[in-house]
């Protein structure tokens, strides 16, 4: 019985800690998929602008 406790108690926290990064992600609104928010996200308009002055 106690085993069935404990890794219902490791299967809920799993679930949360899921949960969590999915909400994190969507929250952000950047391409980063940690969503922790230390990265700058990719900037596509300017690297494709810097892309357009070298030519390529």
């Amino acid at each position: 019985m106690m085993q069935q406790i404990i890794i219902g108690l490791i299967f809920i926290a799993a679930v949360i800690y899921l949960v969590r990064l999915v909400y994190r992600n969507f929250r952000s609104g950047s391409a980063c998929e940690t969503g922790c928010g230390k990265c700058g996200a990719v900037d596509f308009a300017k690297l494709e602008k810097q892309l357009k002055e070298k030519g390529l």
